[in-house]
């Protein structure tokens, strides 16, 4: 199911430099979702960006079974 929808999220280097604002629905429940994967290991960046990105979500609707749109 993610593999289908990989060729249009863009790597996490990618999109360091832009606000979550800008990515679209699929690139933040993809990277949330590994993130979420990863969280005991994460460091505080990566944590405060995890944090950004679970925001994000939250103020487009908080629907995570729409993570194929873009």
């Amino acid at each position: 199911m993610v593999q289908q929808a990989n060729s249009e999220i863009r790597r996490i280097h990618e999109l360091n430099d832009l606000k979550t604002t800008d990515w679209n629905s699929a690139e933040l429940h993809y990277h949330q979702r590994v993130m979420s994967d990863l969280s005991p290991w994460l460091n505080a960046q990566g944590t405060a960006m995890l944090g950004q990105i679970i925001s994000e979500i939250e103020h487009r609707g908080g629907d995570r079974s729409e993570h194929t749109n873009t």
